[in-house]
């Protein structure tokens, strides 16, 4: 069985991505970035409208993380999910 294989942290989180539509949102905004990143990491040269472009989606996509897995320790360690936080 695959959810055998699981890590506490990715039950917790395939979890969270089946019944938490915050979650579930910042994480699908999280790839989109990601998409984003690499797209504009595969040309040779960014202008500098372009760097500045990547600049901020990383910044973004770190704070997204940042939410993400504040949302995951809230839930392993059982403390109730604040969506304000």
């Amino acid at each position: 069985m695959a959810d055998a294989q699981l890590s506490p942290e990715d039950t917790v989180r395939a979890v969270l991505l089946q019944s938490h539509d915050e979650f579930r949102q910042l994480v699908t905004e999280h790839h989109t970035l990601d998409q984003q990143i690499r797209e504009l990491s595969s040309n040779t040269y960014l202008t500098e409208q372009q760097q500045f472009e990547e600049i901020s989606l990383k910044k973004r996509k770190l704070a997204l993380k940042d939410r993400i897995e504040r949302i995951v320790r809230q839930h392993h360690v059982g403390q109730p999910l604040s969506r304000s936080q």
